[in-house]
């Protein structure tokens, strides 16, 4: 009784839910493409047809000292049309550098970084490491 009175509830839920208008159903794959490498390295791409496209292709550097972890260096590029009819485009890098570096005309450019700020952390970065603390 417990579980025909648990459906209900569940089958009513669902039939409560906003239901998607018809401009609002899944797009379509078009096109699609996927090729992995015993080495680690890989390349995909897909289409859809309302006009979504991407493509990524990476490779697996690995770990030059003992404490370091193998990591995965990837670059690419997507496209889709927003709301507003604005088509974005974004290419990105990501890699052990800098982490995920995006480049896009609807990204807003950081600030430059004053020189006092930038002549610490260039002073930061070539500085030994600190000590280990031990009790």
């Amino acid at each position: 009784m417990t579980m025909s009175i648990f459906l209900f509830g569940l089958v009513a839920a669902a039939l409560a839910a906003p239901q998607p208008q018809k401009s609002d159903q899944t797009a379509e794959i078009i096109k699609q493409d996927f090729d992995q490498q015993v080495d680690g390295s890989y390349q995909f791409s897909y289409e859809t047809d309302n006009g979504i496209k991407a493509e990524e292709t990476g490779s697996l550097k690995k770990a030059s000292g003992p404490d370091a972890s193998d990591v995965i260096i990837a670059q690419g590029a997507f496209s889709y049309t927003a709301p507003d009819g604005t088509v974005i485009s974004l290419n990105y890098v990501a890699d052990d550098d800098g982490g995920f570096k995006p480049e896009g005309a609807h990204l807003p450019t950081p600030p430059p970084i004053p020189p006092a700020i930038q002549k610490a952390l260039d002073f930061l970065a070539t500085a030994p490491p600190p000590p280990s603390s031990r009790n």
